[in-house]
């Protein structure tokens, strides 16, 4: 698969997912390249703005299985990840996979499920794997992990460990349509005895892969590159940073933004690329001093000071 039809097969799938789901292109967008950078993405939104719709759309339209996990403060790990199960006739243990068994694992309300729980993750989304019982089984591929909390509601909630959220590729949120986008959910909402619209698949595992290794071969500059290691490094200068964006961030930012380019049908890296994912790439990552929390700092605008501190680099832009 080359780049323009690998963009083709990008525009198709979001196309099907908003067909179903009412959200800003951007953001489809924005999960798709956390699917085609092979990474994993986290929601954070408040409920009813369609999470839980989106993650299932994105997963059928890809032609892979869909697993739900609802986080609960009494879900234990091996809930999540399966158990040894004492099959009598022939007298020895069996492993039944857990729902983390799937292409693609809604980890619904993660921050409802104790630390120890979310710690079963960790390792599935790291290493695509799961250890249960000291023997390691092998999880499908492709796998990702699409995550949701709700940021307002805290009580009952437990607070992400840092070293979690670093897994995660992307974080964005759908936030509230437009007035044409809920008129429209009024009109469902007002017709559901008619057939409402629904999510077709568009690619299947083995078109997937293939879609996800055309960014490999997405050429870089050495400008870009360094533009990417020095926005991170400009995080970590932030005076209201108490710990800026780690290696495995910048990473992930060259990694996303080469996706992006396939997305638009190039085969090179521009600096309009880097800034398009910057925010919902590393925003997250940033852990704020005491009194940039206590001043409301959103961590965003610590990545916007960033962007607007480091040159960016001459490169021939060519319009997507």
């Amino acid at each position: 698969m080359d780049v323009s039809e690998a963009s083709e097969r990008s525009e198709d799938v979001i196309d099907e997912v908003l067909g179903a789901v009412v959200a800003e292109r951007e953001f489809v967008e924005t999960v798709l390249v956390g699917v085609l950078a092979r990474g994993h993405v986290l929601l954070e939104d408040v409920p009813g703005t369609g999470k839980t719709l989106t993650a299932s759309s994105i997963a059928t339209a890809l032609g892979l299985d869909f697993s739900r996990i609802q986080f609960t403060p009494d879900l234990l790990p091996a809930d999540v990840t399966g158990t040894h199960v004492f099959n009598e006739r022939d007298r020895s243990f069996e492993f039944n996979e857990g729902p983390i068994f799937a292409n693609v694992v809604l980890a619904d309300e993660i921050n409802r499920a104790p630390p120890k729980t979310q710690a079963a993750l960790l390792e599935a989304m790291q290493e695509e794997q799961v250890t249960v019982g000291g023997e390691t089984y092998q999880l499908p591929e492709p796998f990702f992990v699409i995550a949701t909390q709700n940021p307002v509601e805290q009580e009952g909630t437990f607070e992400l460990p840092e070293a979690q959220v670093d897994r995660f590729l992307v974080n964005s949120s759908i936030g509230y349509p437009d007035e044409r986008g809920e008129i429209e959910l009024l009109h469902r909402r007002r017709d559901r005895d008619v057939q409402t619209p629904t999510v077709e698949p568009v690619l299947d595992e083995a078109s997937v892969r293939d879609l996800r290794q055309v960014s490999e071969a997405v050429h870089a500059d050495d400008d870009v590159v360094e533009y990417i290691a020095k926005l991170g490094r400009a995080t970590r200068e932030r005076p209201r940073a108490d710990v800026g964006v780690s290696p495995r961030g910048v990473q992930s930012l060259f990694e996303a933004a080469r996706a992006r380019a396939v997305i638009k049908g190039r085969e090179y890296l521009t600096p309009d690329d880097v800034k398009a994912v910057v925010e919902p790439v590393l925003a997250h990552r940033i852990v704020l001093t005491p009194e940039a929390s206590i001043d409301n700092v959103d961590k965003a605008r610590i990545v916007r000071e960033a962007v607007d501190e480091v040159p960016v680099p001459t490169v021939e832009l060519e319009a997507d």
